[in-house]
């Protein structure tokens, strides 16, 4: 099929995604508007139990995004101007963002080869007297390697935040992401597995002072309306029309992402012996958020792809120490030879729950034709 004959396909085509579901949400939304109370109501605190129960924690707590989840997650626990925060450089630069919001320093670790996830003994290597956390990133939906990262935590009295921005559902050893870290952060920015139609994140823990302190923190550091009491607080509050969507999608939560690793499991056997780099095959401690191969080949695979209407992404080609932001910070002097290694060539491929095992031989064989 030629570029012009075949339909466009997406990286993420939320079209095919949301709009069997419209009709449920419109019903949702109408009872909203009808309301007449839109923030902090009846739907942030029925999808925040629910969400709560899915993870396997005490609470969750609501904000306006992922980012801000990372950030109000740090200043929950007190961190800032001098502190080190441990975390991974090939990840977008969120928590780098989060981490430097706070006046703390980023402190990077090199990633393990095959899973492009934090290297615990990377970890081990760089605790200091100023490390007061580590941020553990569920790279691409898979969960990094939880257990190894809390017994070094556990041993420096540590604390772990976890990033499950792209890991929503996933388990390892049957215990979700965000229920491992002391604190769990998740986003639900629109192409998510968990998604909701506008900007959205929330907070988990177990741990019932940190969450009263995260909900004072959202909004303004009040104790109660107009009087506050925690410093550094802001205004970031997932509002009742997205945490109506999202109560709606959590439900379907667990078969969209069976669908999702059934789409990766098929990606990897059509393109087993390509001379490219696979990822892991995934199973219950990866939701499967995006599929990402390694290639040097990245640029030509791209444009063949896209002369045949297939879209590609890069998720992500810059590390953060290489940002021009941190240029002449400490940060930019670090040595993360596979992290460097890694963004020279990832590529993510269309992955999605609704794309079908056609599309998925279209994309492969037009990868393999590259090759």
């Amino acid at each position: 099929m030629h570029s012009k004959e075949a339909k466009r396909l997406l990286i993420n085509d939320l079209s095919r995604h949301n709009g069997p579901l419209l009709p449920q949400i419109e019903a949702r939304l109408t009872t909203v508007l009808r309301s007449g109370w839109y923030i902090l109501g009846a739907e942030v605190s029925a999808f925040e139990e629910a969400f709560a129960a899915y993870c396997g924690v005490s609470h969750c707590v609501g904000v306006g995004n992922g980012t801000d989840a990372l950030e109000l997650a740090l200043r929950a626990l007190r961190i800032g101007p001098g502190d080190e925060v441990i975390t991974v450089a090939n990840a977008g630069g969120y928590g780098t963002t989060a981490i430097r919001c706070t006046g703390a320093d980023p402190v990077y670790v090199d990633v393990h080869p095959d899973s492009m996830l934090m290297n615990p003994t990377a970890v081990a290597d760089r605790l200091t007297s100023r490390t007061r956390a580590i941020i553990a990133t569920h790279l691409y939906g898979r969960m990094a390697d939880m257990p190894g990262l809390l017994t070094i935590a556990t041993a420096g009295h540590i604390p772990v935040i976890e990033d499950c921005a792209q890991a929503h559902g996933a388990r390892l050893d049957g215990k979700a992401a965000g229920a491992w870290g002391l604190l769990g952060c998740f986003s639900f920015y629109p192409t998510k597995n968990l998604g909701a139609l506008g900007d959205g994140g929330a907070i988990t823990t177990s741990d019932t002072g940190l969450a009263e302190r995260v909900r004072a923190l959202r909004q303004y550091g009040w104790t109660q309306k107009y009087a506050c009491r925690a410093g550094q607080g802001r205004n970031s509050r997932l509002d009742e029309i997205q945490a109506a969507i999202l109560s709606v999608k959590l439900p379907r939560l667990e078969d969209w992402n069976r669908r999702r690793r059934a789409v990766n499991a098929l990606y990897s056997e059509l393109l087993d012996g390509a001379d490219i780099r696979l990822p892991l095959l995934p199973g219950e401690n990866d939701a499967a958020h995006l599929y990402v191969i390694r290639t040097p080949a990245r640029d030509r695979i791209r444009i063949a792809l896209g002369e045949q209407g297939i879209a590609t992404d890069i998720h992500y080609p810059i590390p953060d120490h290489r940002q021009e932001c941190e240029r002449g910070r400490a940060s930019s002097d670090c040595v993360l030879p596979l992290t460097e290694a890694c963004c020279q060539e990832v590529v993510t491929l269309p992955c999605f729950p609704e794309i079908q095992d056609e599309e998925i031989a279209r994309v492969a064989n037009c990868v393999r034709q590259v090759i």
